[in-house]
């Protein structure tokens, strides 16, 4: 593997990175893996069963001559393929595995220098991070590098189905080259103690109910449809509060909208938050909230559902393939405060109905997200790759001799201006009404299976009643025989 950071478990209790946990889960499974990644401490460790080669520094801790962050990120490209090149064992590698736009040049130098099939993970793109627009030079080089990656490589893994559309969308990469292989957490690490999850009630909550919302404090997440409508939500619930984790070049923004709205002692924004403290907060929430305008991922959701948390999310990008609406959680259209609110008041107004979607989601990560899961996944991806690299790389091959070098063309505009639609679904009054429906059903059908068990039991009495008094007849009957025949004995 190829990566631009590795997060091994550290002394602190905090999380491992995604790299790192996928590739102890691999490691776990018997594979043998080698995670090139930029300069560290120790120039190669082995973390978890994972061998982690760490490539040397940058010439100059200024960068390459103040030439730019991109010009730093060719750099440490280089260092990254000579790392890589030295490291390679005995036995050789069967498969290169690169991890998003940032090392796509040394993954493609590897590639071509050990001739070994590749594969490339997008977790997100800058046409997508950027609204659909790609503006100045700097975003333009991204996308094009991101091209270049998709086009070189066998098999693209991407975490769900939307953004499965913008890789094929953006950088025509065909269906059968994208695999979507979700992302994955450690279920039991967003397990709080109820002593932790009443500190946070204690510490966030009023006398209503609570709600939060986490990530990156930037305008694409939405926080602001949270806020506008909160009035409402406390208009039926009052004394709703709101707690938005997480930091961000919009915090102050979002702030002051607060204050504006006169809600500055109905939310709260604690900035960021160590993983113990989120997760007794998230399986504190009475609803927790992504209201994210573009989320390719939505692992915070993941990781708030292994908290034991409700969810409600915008129905977009990779939360519409996270949350099963009316089932693992309630979904509402996007950019729309109202239905925001109409969603949360779905939970807040039957809280078993709450708790059954939360139960769902619970199993939904630990039977779909675990990394054991994960890495099971992207192992079968990888004998995929390896079955179908020399097919690709020969038709590559001929397209390039035969049509050149193929020249990234960047159109003007929204690039990502007709996304697939995501159907929210039934309304929420209508969910209440269902659960309500099926909570009846299931009422009546216990209480008819207690009707059977009680009449089973009147009818079982019945049969050993009829029984005894049969049996105490023939006693009766036989009992002047016995008595004849005990004379006969005794004469």
């Amino acid at each position: 593997m190829i990566a631009w950071d590795f997060q091994s478990p550290s002394t602190d209790g905090a999380p491992r990175g995604r790299i790192a946990a996928l590739s102890a889960a691999l490691a776990a499974a018997g594979h043998s893996v080698t995670v090139v990644t930029r300069h560290g401490p120790v120039p190669e460790s082995v973390v978890d069963g994972v061998r982690v080669v760490r490539a040397a520094p940058l010439p100059s801790a200024d960068g390459v001559g103040g030439a730019g962050a991109l010009a730093d990120t060719m750099a440490v490209n280089h260092l990254l393929a000579e790392a890589a090149v030295r490291a390679v064992p005995a036995e050789g590698y069967d498969i290169i595995h690169a991890h998003d736009w940032f090392v796509t040049h040394a993954a493609v130098t590897l590639k071509e220098a050990l001739g070994v099939p590749f594969v490339a993970s997008m977790q997100a793109t800058e046409a997508g991070r950027r609204q659909g627009y790609l503006t100045g030079d700097t975003s333009r080089s991204v996308h094009s590098v991101e091209w270049w990656l998709g086009s070189e490589a066998c098999r693209v893994i991407v975490p769900t189905e939307y953004l499965r559309w913008e890789v094929q969308h953006l950088f025509d990469v065909p269906d059968e080259r994208v695999d979507v292989v979700p992302n994955g957490i450690d279920p039991d690490r967003w397990t709080a103690s109820a002593r932790e999850v009443l500190a946070a009630r204690l510490r966030f909550a009023g006398e209503g109910p609570l709600l939060v919302s986490a990530g990156r404090l930037v305008a694409e997440k939405g926080v602001q449809d949270l806020l506008e409508a909160l009035p409402a939500i406390r208009d039926r619930h009052p004394g709703t509060r709101a707690v938005v984790v997480g930091d961000g070049d919009y915090r102050a923004t979002l702030i002051e909208e607060a204050r504006k709205r006169k809600l500055h002692r109905a939310v709260s924004f604690p900035g960021q938050l160590d993983q113990r403290t989120l997760a007794a907060v998230l399986a504190a929430a009475d609803a927790f909230v992504v209201p994210s305008r573009y989320e390719p991922t939505g692992t915070v959701a993941l990781e708030a559902a292994a908290s034991g948390a409700a969810l409600v999310v915008a129905s977009t990008g990779g939360l519409a393939s996270i949350v099963e609406h009316g089932v693992t959680g309630v979904r509402f259209p996007v950019g729309e405060p109202d239905g925001l609110a109409d969603a949360v008041d779905a939970l807040l107004q039957d809280p078993m109905f709450a708790q059954g979607l939360a139960t769902k989601a619970r199993q939904m990560v630990r039977d779909r997200h675990s990394w054991e899961a994960i890495a099971a996944r992207t192992a079968a991806v990888y004998a995929d790759a390896v079955a179908s690299a020399p097919d690709f790389e020969a038709r590559r091959h001929a397209a390039v001799v035969g049509s050149g070098l193929p020249v990234v063309f960047v159109p003007p505009g929204n690039l990502l201006a007709d996304p697939p639609e995501v159907p929210v679904g039934e309304r929420p009054a209508t969910l209440l009404r269902a659960a309500a429906e099926e909570a009846a059903w299931q009422a009546g059908a216990s209480a008819a299976r207690e009707a059977m068990r009680t009449e089973g039991a009147l009818w079982h009495d019945a049969v050993e009643r009829e029984a005894a008094d049969r049996a105490e007849a023939a006693r009766a009957a036989a009992a002047p025989f016995d008595v004849v025949m005990a004379a006969v004995e005794r004469r």
